[in-house]
């Protein structure tokens, strides 16, 4: 959805009339901060989606290490003789 500069004229004209020129910088200002705090909101869930991702997949990675690693160690273990 874009819009073109004759309907953001419009848009900002209705708003003054419903307004007026002294409150309209204040909506300005927190419709700016409304947008921002959601952008870092939904920066920090991204982020920790791709976190919790990496984690997964560190562990599938270490599952597929350790097997491979287990069946290596098996042959050199060394059993001890109990001494009498």
């Amino acid at each position: 959805m874009n819009l073109g500069m004759t309907e953001i004229l419009i848009i900002l004209l209705i708003a003054l009339l419903l307004f007026g020129p002294r409150k309209l910088p204040e909506l300005g200002r927190s419709l700016g901060q409304s947008i921002r705090e959601f952008q870092r909101g939904a920066r920090n869930i991204r982020e920790e989606f791709e976190r919790a991702a990496d984690v997964q997949e560190l562990k599938e990675i270490k599952e597929e290490i350790s097997k491979p690693l287990e069946e290596l160690k098996k042959p050199l273990e060394v059993k001890e003789e109990p001494k009498s």
